[in-house]
This record gives C-alpha cells, sequence and structure tokens, in this order.
C-alpha cells in the first residue's frame, strides 16, 4: 500500500492498539511501571488519614477507633501524635520513594519503546524505493525517526497508563468520600458534565492548532537540511543572508503555531481549574453545614478536602488523555505513513538465491519511467556476456544512468525482463541479487569511518590484509600511508578531508574487495582532472578484468576500451558496436565523438 492509499486520520483507537503492540515488546518494563503506578495510588490514598487522626483524635480528644488500638503504647494523644508525625513522615518517605521509582521505570520504558519503533522505521526507510527517498525531503524522513517516534511513548507512557491510573484513582478516592458523606461525594461530581462540554469544545482547535505547530516544525527542517546540504553553493553565490531569512521566517512560523496552540491549551485549563475551583467551593461551604450540624467531624471534612484534590486531578487527566493523544495522533499517523508503505521492489513469494554467479546480464524489451505515462526508456534490449565490458554513451538525459539501475532491481520495469545468469532478477532475493553487483559511481560517498572501514563496507568481515591489498590493486595504498593514522584514518562527512581522486580510489578498492561479478561505473571520472582520470585508469582496467562491465561515461578514454559501446538516444537502442566499428558508420557515436575530439586529429581513428 503506497502513501495515496493511507487513510489520513488513522482513528484514535487504532492508534492506541498500535502504540501497545510496542508496549507489549517491552512487557516486563510495563509491569514494572504498572506495579509502581499501584503502589503510588495506594500510598497517595493512605496519606490524608494521619492527618485525621490528628484532628479528630490527638486535637478533640475525641475516642480513638478501634484500629489505633492496636498501634504500639496506649492510645493517648501524646503517643498517637507521635503515630501522627511518623505515620506522616513515612508515607512522605515512600510516596517519594515510589514517584521516584514510577519516574524511572516510566522513563526506561517510554524510551525503549522509541527506540523499538525508531529502529522498525530506519529499517522500512532503507529498503523503500530511491523514487520513494526523491520525492521525501530527507529533513522530513529525518524528522520521522529522530523526533515523531516520541509519539509511542506520549500515547502510551502520557496518556494510556494515566488512563489506567486514573480510573483506578477515582474509584478508590470516590469510594472513600461515599463512605464519609455520599451527598458531598455527589456534589463533588456535579461538575463532570461541564467539563466534558468544555472539552469537546476546545479538542478540534487544539489538535487544528497542534497540527499546523508539526508542520511548521517540519519545514524547519526541510530548511536546515537544504541549506547546509548545499552550503558551498550558499556561500559561492553569496546566499547566506537570504538563507538566514528564510530560516527567520519559518522560526517566525513556528513561533505563531506555538503561541495559538499554548494560548488555546490555557483557556482549557483555566476552564477546566473553573469547575475544580467551583466543586471544591461548593464542597467546602456543604461540608462546613455538615459538620457544624453534627453529621461529620472537622477531620472527615479535612480527609475529604484532601481527596477531593486527589479526586479532580485524575478526572482533568482524564479529560486531557484524548487531547493528548490527539497531539501525538500528527505523529504517529506520519510515522505509519511509512511502516505501511509497501516497497515497490521487494522479494517475490519464493524468491531464491542466485545458484550462479557468472554475470551474464540480459536486458528484453525493457521499458521504464519515473512517473506514469512518461517512460524514460523504451522497448530496450542489451545483453552483456560474462567478462564483457559494455559501455553506454548518449546525450544527457537519454536513459544511460536509468539503464543500468535496473540491474541491481534498483527500480522494476514496467514492461520486458532482465535476467541474471538466465533467472529473471524479480525471482532472485535481492539482497542476494545486489550482493553481486559493485558500483563505482560519479559521486563516491565515503562515511564519517575509517578508511579500512570505508573499503571494507561492501565486505565487512575482510582482514586488514585483504583491505590492504584491494587499495595496492585501487592504487590508493601509497596516500593511505601518508594519511596520519594510515588505514586507521578518520575521514571527514561525505570524505571531505580526501581529494576527489582520492575518494575515487577508495571506492575502487571498496568494490575490488567486495569482489562481485557484475560491475557498474556510472561517471566514475567525469568530476576529475585529465591528470587523476590517467592515474585511475590503470586501477579501474584492474577492477573490470574478468568481470561483466557496464560503463557510463562522457569521456571517451574510457569508452573506447570496451568490447561493445551502445548509443542512447530518447531511451533507445540507436547504435551498437566497437569504438572503430562505429566510428566508420559515421553517426550518432562518431558526431559524440567529433565533439570530443581535437580539431588536428578530429578525423583520426584513435
Amino acid at each position: 500500500m503506497g502513501p495515496a492509499s493511507i487513510p489520513p486520520r488513522t482513528g484514535v483507537a487504532r492508534l492506541c492498539l498500535w502504540s501497545l503492540g510496542y508496549a507489549a515488546r517491552r512487557w516486563p518494563g510495563l509491569l514494572t511501571v504498572v506495579v509502581m503506578t499501584l503502589l503510588k495510588t495506594g500510598l497517595e490514598v493512605l496519606k490524608p488519614w494521619p492527618m485525621k487522626v490528628l484532628v479528630d483524635q490527638v486535637l478533640s480528644d475525641k475516642p480513638a477507633p478501634e484500629v489505633l488500638k492496636l498501634l504500639p503504647g496506649p492510645a493517648t494523644p501524646d503517643n498517637l501524635l507521635a503515630w501522627c508525625v511518623a505515620g506522616t513522615v513515612l508515607l512522605f518517605l515512600l510516596g517519594w520513594a515510589a514517584a521516584l521509582g514510577l519516574a524511572y521505570a516510566s522513563i526506561g520504558f517510554g524510551q525503549r519503546m522509541v527506540f523499538d519503533l525508531a529502529g522498525d522505521l530506519f529499517g522500512r526507510l532503507q529498503r523503500l524505493s530511491l523514487r520513494f527517498h526523491s520525492r521525501k525531503p530527507l529533513g522530513d524522513s529525518i524528522r520521522r525517526v529522530t523526533t515523531d517516534c516520541g509519539c509511542v511513548s506520549t500515547i502510551v507512557v502520557d496518556a494510556l497508563l494515566p488512563v489506567a491510573t486514573s480510573v483506578i484513582s477515582l474509584g478508590a478516592m470516590f469510594g472513600i468520600l461515599w463512605q464519609i458523606d455520599s451527598t458531598l461525594a455527589l456534589l463533588a461530581l456535579a461538575v463532570v458534565p461541564y467539563m466534558i462540554v468544555v472539552f469537546r469544545v476546545y479538542a478540534g482547535p487544539m489538535e487544528a492548532r497542534s497540527t499546523r505547530h508539526e508542520e511548521a516544525e517540519g519545514r524547519l527542517y526541510n530548511v536546515v537540511e537544504e541549506t547546509l546540504s548545499a552550503i558551498p553553493v550558499v556561500q559561492a553565490f553569496g546566499l547566506e543572508e537570504q538563507a538566514e531569512g528564510r530560516f527567520r521566517k519559518t522560526t517566525r512560523a513556528i513561533f505563531d503555531a506555538t503561541w495559538s496552540m499554548r494560548s488555546v491549551e490555557l483557556q482549557f485549563k483555566v476552564l477546566m481549574g473553573l469547575a475544580t475551583a467551583a466543586g471544591t467551593a461548593a464542597v467546602v461551604w456543604l461540608g462546613a453545614r455538615h459538620a457544624l450540624d453534627g453529621r461529620v467531624s472537622v477531620g472527615d471534612i479535612l480527609i475529604f478536602l484532601s481527596y477531593l484534590a486527589s479526586l479532580y486531578a485524575p478526572l482533568e487527566a482524564l479529560m486531557y488523555t484524548p487531547f493528548t493523544i490527539q497531539q501525538a495522533a500528527g505523529s504517529a499517523r506520519r510515522v505509519r505513513e511509512i511502516l505501511e508503505t509497501d516497497p515497490e521492489v521487494k522479494d517475490r513469494p519464493g524468491a531464491r538465491p542466485l545458484a550462479t554467479a557468472f554475470g551474464h546480464v540480459c536486458l528484453k524489451d525493457v521499458s521504464f519511467g519515473y512517473e506514469p505515462g512518461r517512460p524514460v526508456l523504451h522497448g530496450v534490449s542489451l545483453e552483456a556476456r560474462p567478462g564483457e565490458t559494455v559501455a553506454i554513451v548518449g546525450a544527457t538525459g537519454a536513459g544511460k544512468s536509468t539503464l543500468v539501475s535496473l540491474v541491481p532491481r534498483f527500480f522494476d520495469p514496467w514492461e520486458g525482463r532482465i535476467t541474471f545468469d538466465g533467472v529473471d532478477v524479480r525471482d532472485v532475493q535481492l539482497q542476494d541479487l545486489r550482493g553481486r553487483v559493485s558500483l563505482v559511481l560519479q559521486e563516491s560517498f565515503l562515511f564519517p569511518l575509517t578508511v579500512a572501514e570505508n573499503i571494507a563496507y561492501g565486505r565487512p568481515g575482510a582482514s586488514r590484509n585483504e583491505i590492504e591489498a584491494a587499495a595496492r590493486a585501487a592504487n590508493a595504498h601509497v596516500f593511505i600511508g601518508r594519511l596520519p593514522r594510515g588505514y586507521d584514518t578518520v575521514v571527514g562527512e561525505r570524505g571531505a578531508t580526501l581529494s576527489g581522486g582520492e575518494r575515487q580510489r577508495l571506492a575502487i578498492a571498496r568494490a575490488l574487495l567486495k569482489d562481485a561479478p557484475v560491475l557498474i561505473l556510472d561517471e566514475p571520472t567525469s568530476a576529475l582532472d585529465a591528470e587523476t582520470e590517467g592515474l585511475l585508469l590503470a586501477a579501474l582496467e584492474r577492477l573490470m578484468a574478468g568481470r561483466t562491465t557496464f560503463v557510463i561515461a562522457h569521456r571517451f578514454s574510457m569508452v573506447r576500451r570496451a568490447d561493445r559501446i551502445v548509443v542512447i538516444q530518447g531511451g533507445k537502442i540507436v547504435e551498437s558496436g566497437t569504438h572503430v566499428e562505429l566510428l566508420k558508420a559515421g553517426g550518432s557515436y562518431h558526431r559524440l565523438h567529433e565533439l570530443q575530439a581535437p580539431p588536428a586529429v578530429s578525423g583520426a581513428v584513435v
């Protein structure tokens, strides 16, 4: 199911069930949180009772109930006062310990759920197609992993568990209040209808403003990512102030959205507080009348008022719960959008590993495009035999890179089929297929790891001797030896601490170490000067030896060495042959060659 088919508003109940699935993964942590919550709630219930004994038995000298006679020592005012003080301190310490334990348990439980979800999301993002990633801003994807995954903790720890706690607390508190004075208990609940009406009025505006705030923050991530990724261009054109203006404009939008959201939240809290204040005032007035009439003691009124605060707190929590879930719902839907997006390229049922690895690649009547109704390739047929080098040339936008991207199944063709050693690539396990293909691209991507780790990226278990042998074959060993820590030197982000030629040599070493039967070279030297290119050609020839190689290049220094050259125009193969044959034919290849050949030798066959 693609993003377009995902319901824009997944039901709250479904989001809660989905979040509870991650809670179930961490059930020991969930059980710890529940136990600590029950313990804390029980201690909250006991806290007011020393005050009742102090008022009724110590200060008023009323007869002690039978339960107090079970305490050691006589039931005298002095002895009971000591027990009141000791009980108050003990309950405070136990309550503090329970609250601290609950906080630690909740943080650990919540963070583990977040990391579980982030891991699932990151894994899914890695398996989605290049087409998906080309349509999603990088900053947006980063925010989904780093920020939006916190929704699962918000829903479970901040909403669902407090609901369960509130229900238990309400039951316990109301039961005690009913035993003290049933009339006062019913009066305390008289504000509930008003609280429900307030929630219904404010739920929609709070959710809308929360969504607006979330979208504004997402735009900020995109602005920062886009600007920092293009920092050389920004500095080259002197557009720092313009970039700062975009940043300030986005932050102002976030401020406006935050202010709007918080103002509505504040109004909601004030109206909820008004309800609890009115309820408390009514109980105080009627409770005082009952105490004056002798229906309850002063201690009972104090107990009642203490429990009344504990009654209204869970009531307010219950009212806030839907809003808390709605706040997290936007993030949860963004996360689920990715998790419920099926990879366009995936293993078919029954897909198997390749039994052979000769590197015989065949494309038969292949058509493909990135957008419906706009094909890039039209009925292309091409065969590359084991060990053969096939060069693909043509104008920019002709479909060269698109063609070779179908071999490792970065995309699947609309029509036709591609076979690897006689097996349709869609019937091969994707991981196994890509393990048989190496790539050296125009812009070699290096990770901020050591040189050795970058070379061994496609084969993590390689030994140091194997890594060094690949580096020697790629003509990289000498410059690596000059680095501060040799093979253990950590390269900068995207290899920024190395020159373009050095980065390409590491990429060649990486491909050599992977030792795949099929090699794709996509403009590997086009960004280099002629001298550096000459140094790399020997390494590339060693890399290509014995492998089925597809070469995309505008420079004919590499193309002329190919066993076969195919020319693509408008997504179709218009010529095929050797360098000499195509020059003699005087067609498209000859014209492309003429554009690069020096005038004095423009007609020579090189």
